[in-house]
Parts: structure tokens; sequence; C-alpha cells
């Protein structure tokens, strides 16, 4: 429902938008106006998303939690698209979504509405984790005689 919602609210948002800039400042320095907003987006959205790119790279080189550059990621991509698209709505979306403040707001905010029920590594498929007790086995090592790398699988070598 909301997808054809947005499918029919936004093509009249950017038909009135276009109607209103271009009664103040012409037919020429709107079109202008447009191609200037897309050609700056695409500049913009090649930068951070080769940034983006850089930080997948590092998070999963680092065996960090990969799911903020992913998330950047992927706003990166659908303002890229919004940035494509003619208009001075979508336009505004678009370039909205390429400031990093926005983008971490964006995410925080979905953040605290989305549950993992599962998730899966290596093909096998595990519940998420509740927020009872976990019952693990562990070993204390002796600093002294502790290995000068780490022996785990995670770990590069």
């Amino acid at each position: 429902m909301w997808i054809f919602l947005a499918f029919a609210i936004v093509p009249l948002i950017e038909i009135g938008l276009f109607i209103q800039v271009g009664g103040l400042i012409g037919l020429w320095p709107t079109l202008a106006l447009v191609l200037a907003s897309a050609a700056l987006g695409t500049v913009l959205v090649r930068s951070q998303g080769a940034r983006a790119i850089a930080d997948l790279r590092g998070a999963l080189s680092d065996l960090r939690d990969p799911t903020a550059p992913l998330a950047h990621g992927a706003m990166i991509l659908f303002a890229g698209a919004m940035l494509l698209t003619p208009g001075f709505f979508t336009d505004s979306v678009g370039l909205l979504l390429l400031v990093p403040a926005v983008r971490w707001a964006v995410i925080r905010y979905l953040a605290k509405r989305m549950q993992v029920a599962s998730f899966t590594v290596g093909g096998q498929t595990h519940a998420a984790p509740n927020s009872g007790p976990i019952d693990v086995e562990y070993f204390e090592i002796d600093p002294e005689n502790a290995p000068s790398r780490p022996t785990s699988g995670w770990t590069r070598h």
C-alpha cells in the first residue's frame, strides 16, 4: 500500500514543483537546475560510494560488524537513484541522503524498529540471540604462556 501511495503522490509533487519553479524562474533555468542537480549528485554519489566501499572492505578485513557500511552504501545507492530521477523533490531526498549525519539518523531510526529473527553464517541458519543467559565453555589463558599470535580461525594468518 505504501509503495502505491509513493508512486501516486511523488509524481504529483514533482509536477507541482515543476510548475511552481518554472513559473518563478522560467523553463530553461528550471531544466538547467534539474540537470545541474543530477550532475552534482552523480559526482557526490561516486565519491561517497567509493568511500562506503572502502569502509565495507575495512570492516570485513578487520572482522568488524559490516552493518553500518552496508546501510550507508544502500542509502547512497538510493540517493543516486533519486538524483537521476528528474525532479526537485527526488533531488532533495537524494541530496539529503548524501549527508552522513542524515544517513546516521536514518540508521538509528530504523535500528530501533527492527528485530533480527534469524541469521545465516556459512550456510547454517541460527535463531537470533535472546536476552536470556548464554551457556558457554571457556578457559583462561595465562598471559605469560599465551601465543604471540591469535590462533582463531577469524584472524588473518
